[in-house]
């Protein structure tokens, strides 16, 4: 039997602000870096994770949009080991990349960081994600020229539909030099169906 799908919490970090379910809960001078807002975030909030200071700017995105997504949603941990992932962005890991390729191009200056390293892999940000909730379930990370609400609703739905997930976030995290954008969503079986890629689309524009 086809299962009701239902998005039951979104989560928007763009333009030094965030929002949750279309509402704006904190916003930021305009003129902070990307690590500057997501550090300040990061303190007002009370999160005690000393790891996130070492993570890369796209790990940390989406660990900030986790954190405030997880907290609207009130799941209960054993929910939570079980949720699925699918995320995607356009750039990857280009922004770590870059970072490490400053570390060896220089012969007489070369002091390639193994901490810097570790992060030139997109999916390391899920893992950091599922360290951080305790998350089992199955992930992948897809990388996309936009925002691609089809192949996003589809291998949701799969998760679902085959009983591998209760729950799924998805959603698209990118960042770019001084560019960052994470929308991320939380799919789940509900009584009431509320999910297509149309309805994501729509609130991926409108937000």
């Amino acid at each position: 039997m086809k299962k009701n799908l239902n998005t039951i919490a979104y989560c928007r970090i763009k333009n030094h602000s965030i929002s949750i379910n279309g509402k704006e809960v904190i916003t930021k001078d305009s003129q902070l870096t990307f690590p500057e807002f997501a550090k300040l975030v990061y303190k007002e909030k009370d999160i005690t994770y000393p790891k996130f200071f070492k993570m890369d700017n796209l790990s940390k995105l989406g660990f900030l949009a986790s954190e405030f997504l997880f907290e609207n949603a009130e799941l209960n941990q054993t929910t939570k080991e079980n949720i699925g992932i699918v995320l995607s962005n356009k750039s990857a890991s280009l922004d770590t990349d870059r970072k490490y390729q400053e570390t060896i191009n220089d012969k007489d200056n070369y002091f390639p960081s193994p901490a810097v390293f570790v992060y030139t892999l997109a999916n390391i940000m899920i893992g950091e994600i599922s360290i951080r909730h305790q998350i089992k379930g199955e992930n992948v990370f897809f990388v996309s020229d936009k925002f691609n609400e089809t192949l996003l609703e589809q291998y949701a739905s799969s998760l679902i539909q085959n009983e591998k997930s209760s729950h799924v976030l998805c959603g698209w995290v990118d960042v770019d030099n001084d560019k960052y954008d994470a929308f991320m969503y939380l799919v789940a079986e509900e009584e009431s169906e509320n999910y297509s890629k149309e309805i994501i689309k729509k609130i991926y524009k409108e937000n």
